[in-house]
């Protein structure tokens, strides 16, 4: 939303919690009917859908995977489905978790050689091909590694946790790259005003690298003297939900689509610090 005020385009936002006045439309995305008529009130030229059941091994529980479904897989489905009806594009933010994580080799935007790993990305991956079965308009944007100054992720956590231990065991397994959120945002809002359809992946620049290298550059930039132990997936224990490791994801497509990459996740960190400071 501050992206595109940023450059003068108008813009309504949404979520789930109560009308907080401006431009903002409380709505349940789980509510077919809801998601109809909130579109077809608004009728706007494009939807930039981010909404999702994030919390990964939450998404396990047998009590929450219903909801997760109707979030992930159904409401993506609404959207879709609503954004046909009124003619407008549509933007789904999804995830690397649609993949495996075999092998070394980056995955391409266009393969299809998908088997997630867990709930989660099962209901991400549902929510993809809704957007495809429904609508010709759409861009599919991949992301990993999230970080920005809303919510929890994982630099918070480990400066929080720096603060209180002297050493820390982080995976060195997983393999990716990090996507700082205002970095992501110059990206989306350039994308939409375009007809450049498909598949894109889109984290920072600067090469592939596992938790424990972030890990050590969160604390290096920091100041922060915490020693970082690497240590297998294994090592470290069982989660509720199974995680890939190679979250490698090709971003080629971007350049060769006339779209500016997002700058090295290096210096997206050093902006992020400088931003948490008071």
């Amino acid at each position: 939303m501050q992206e595109l005020a940023s450059r003068g385009i108008e813009a309504v936002g949404s979520d789930i919690a109560p009308a907080q006045g401006g431009a903002y439309v409380s709505l349940d995305i789980t509510d077919g009917a809801a998601v109809r008529e909130a579109l077809r009130a608004q009728r706007p030229d494009a939807v930039i859908h981010c909404a999702a059941w994030t919390a990964v091994d939450a998404a396990e529980d047998e009590d929450k995977r219903e909801l997760v479904q109707a979030v992930n897989a159904e409401g993506t489905r609404h959207i879709a489905q609503a954004c046909r009806e009124i003619g407008c594009k549509l933007m789904y933010i999804s995830t690397d978790y649609v993949f495996d994580g075999r092998g070394e080799s980056p995955w391409q935007p266009d393969c299809t050689d998908y088997a997630p790993l867990n709930v989660y990305g099962r209901t991400k991956l549902e929510g993809e091909q809704a957007v495809c079965e429904l609508l010709e308009r759409y861009f599919i944007v991949r992301i990993a590694w999230v970080f920005g100054l809303n919510g929890q992720n994982f630099v918070r956590t480990m400066l929080r946790l720096g603060q209180t231990h002297d050493t820390l065991r982080v995976v060195r397994d997983q393999i990716g790259t990090p996507t700082y959120t205002p970095d992501l945002a110059r990206l989306l809002v350039d994308m939409i005003q375009t007809e450049r359809y498909g598949r894109y992946h889109a984290t920072n620049e600067g090469g592939y690298i596992s938790w424990y290298d972030f890990a050590r550059e969160i604390f290096r930039q920091a100041g922060m003297n915490v020693n970082v132990l690497p240590v297998t997936t294994a090592e470290y224990g069982v989660s509720k939900a199974r995680r890939p490791f190679n979250s490698r994801l090709d971003k080629r497509k971007l350049v060769e689509n006339g779209f500016a990459p997002l700058p090295d996740w290096r210096d997206a960190l050093s902006r992020y610090l400088t931003a948490l400071r008071p």
